[in-house]
């Protein structure tokens, strides 16, 4: 039965004011990049009385981007990689035996969720910093201990999301896969991994995109060698000026990656996760 015609315009109404109101942020941040920084910082236009490119040149001199933009795929795509291994040796276990505290490990990972990431930032510091006193690794200021750091709340929920996924996956496979004579490792990766590649690819991709728009950690955890992304667009602005065709060019930039990924894996992703939302 076909629905009345004053809803189908209600919903055509309805999705259009909806895509105007998430577009226009968008097409102020690409009309932004392409003006001189006096018409940005002057009276707003709709369209711009001057294209130029010029942002998009400058934005690499500015600050060194290139830079922050190294440390931020080396940290976030290490931060994934370990997150999606760790999780999926936890949640395989989780889900396929029974041992003792098992319940109490599964509402410790998912009770960290609860508390907000200020919290631990300054035991995390005070962590990092008594560590490299004691021992001389460089924690602090350093790829590696942010790294740790995004692990901290990416791999809780890696591991509580997998659990799910690998719930809904049939017994009977690893069973299968027991009399071909595959022990439980080769049943982990033969069978039970291919069959979950929707749920670790959503595991992957918010692990990504966690620690690459990550601020407050980042912020205090690093120094100016290690700097990450989110944390150099604040040099854009200056004591004297705020260079807002640059920040809105080198925002764009930084998106590319992550909205990139994000169109490539859509479909995994939503598979993904309904799939683990069913447990």
């Amino acid at each position: 039965m076909a629905p009345p015609r004053s809803f189908r315009w209600s919903r055509r109404i309805f999705l259009t004011l909806l895509t105007g109101f998430v577009l226009l942020p968008v097409y102020v941040m690409v009309s932004s990049s392409l003006k001189p920084l006096a018409d940005v910082t002057g009276r707003f236009r709709w369209l711009p009385s001057e294209l130029t490119i010029r942002p998009y040149i400058d934005i690499w001199s500015t600050v060194p981007l290139a830079r922050y933009f190294v440390n931020s795929l080396v940290v976030a795509g290490a931060a994934t990689v370990f997150s999606v291994v760790i999780a999926v040796f936890a949640a395989y276990a989780v889900s396929r035996y029974e041992f003792r505290g098992k319940r109490v490990f599964t509402v410790t990972v998912l009770s960290t969720q609860m508390f907000p990431g200020i919290l631990f930032l300054l035991p995390l510091f005070l962590i990092y910093v008594n560590i490299g006193n004691a021992t001389g690794i460089a924690l602090f200021g350093s790829r590696g201990g942010l790294i740790l750091t995004y692990l901290t709340f990416s791999l809780p929920f890696s591991i509580w999301m997998l659990i799910g996924y690998f719930d809904s996956v049939p017994r009977d496979l690893d069973e299968a896969a027991t009399v071909d004579g595959c022990g439980p490792l080769g049943a982990l990766f033969r069978v039970v991994v291919p069959a979950a590649v929707p749920g670790i690819v959503a595991v992957a991709v918010y692990a990504f995109m966690t620690a690459w728009g990550e601020v407050l950690f980042a912020s205090v955890m690093t120094n100016d060698t290690t700097r990450t992304l989110a944390v150099g667009l604040q040099g854009y602005s200056t004591l004297n000026d705020v260079y807002w065709n640059q920040i809105m060019a080198a925002s764009l930039v930084v998106s590319l990656p992550v909205v990139a990924g994000f169109l490539l894996l859509q479909r995994y992703l939503v598979a993904g996760l309904t799939a683990g939302a069913v447990k």
